[in-house]
């Protein structure tokens, strides 16, 4: 059996664990604000997901799964000695998170999903264009493919906020995240087809999306809707990096929701 690849851990704070997963692209330093803000009530753990930055990137696709990332995901909880934290992340962070609460409930406290990514449906969704994308990453390499599907002028990022997402992007190792795409990405269903299962989660759980979000505004709607008793807040001016358009608002509003989190030993035994 192959080894579980090396994932490169931070966390910061003290209280009951909130464990953060980045974007499609990203790193844990996309969650610095929210361990700033949170860490006086909460033990803030961000990680890099395999493939991407600090964190191991295994060369055959096989290693590139859903079902891989929510093991990573409990890994992390093993790491911190936890046996249930509340999970969350941005994009495919949050896409994660749900297929973990939904795989182990009894390992998640409440979900925080933030920008929850379109399926295939979605026309210019990652998940959409995974397969386009992937192809041009082997064939020119990063840049080049960053530049025609996540910085370039359809993005919707300004300048300082493209030359970040950049900087973060050529950070990765181009086999991972051709594979990651095809496995991960391109597979990610649409909120609405995931509406049924959803039907049975009883998990605390916040969706945030930004009020400009073109891609994960109606994705995140349709998602607090198949929720129950799921806490829906969007933050106007905001794109889909909303942690860190709106860092304020965005913590404001996880701290409001983990507060209001009933205390592990208030809660029913399962």
């Amino acid at each position: 059996m192959t080894d579980a690849p090396h994932l490169h851990v931070e966390a910061e704070g003290q209280g009951p664990l909130l464990v953060l997963g980045h974007g499609f692209g990203g790193s844990a330093r996309n969650f610095r604000a929210q361990s700033r803000a949170l860490a006086a009530n909460a033990r803030v753990v961000r990680f890099d997901a395999r493939g991407h930055a600090r964190s191991d990137a295994p060369p055959e696709a096989a290693a590139y799964t859903p079902d891989a990332f929510v093991a990573d995901l409990g890994r992390v909880l093993d790491a911190q000695g936890e046996r249930a934290a509340v999970v969350g992340g941005l994009s495919m962070g949050a896409g994660i998170a749900l297929r973990f609460a939904c795989a182990h409930p009894e390992r998640t406290r409440a979900l925080v999903l933030a920008a929850f990514p379109a399926g295939a449906d979605r026309a210019g969704s990652y998940a959409s264009v995974a397969e386009r994308f992937a192809a041009r990453i082997e064939r020119d390499g990063l840049e080049a493919a960053g530049a025609e599907f996540v910085w370039g002028p359809s993005s919707g990022f300004d300048a300082d906020g493209a030359a970040l997402v950049r900087r973060g992007f050529l950070e990765h190792q181009p086999h991972a995240m051709a594979h990651i795409l095809r496995g991960v990405i391109a597979v990610q269903p649409a909120a609405s087809d995931l509406a049924p299962a959803l039907a049975a989660v009883r998990i605390p759980t916040l969706v945030v999306v930004g009020g400009r979000d073109r891609l994960s505004l109606d994705a995140s709607r349709a998602l607090a809707r198949a929720l129950p008793g799921a806490e829906l807040v969007e933050i106007p001016d905001a794109g889909h990096l909303v942690n860190l358009a709106r860092p304020a608002e965005f913590n404001a509003a996880v701290s409001a929701f983990l507060d209001a989190l009933p205390t592990e030993s208030a809660r029913t035994p399962d």
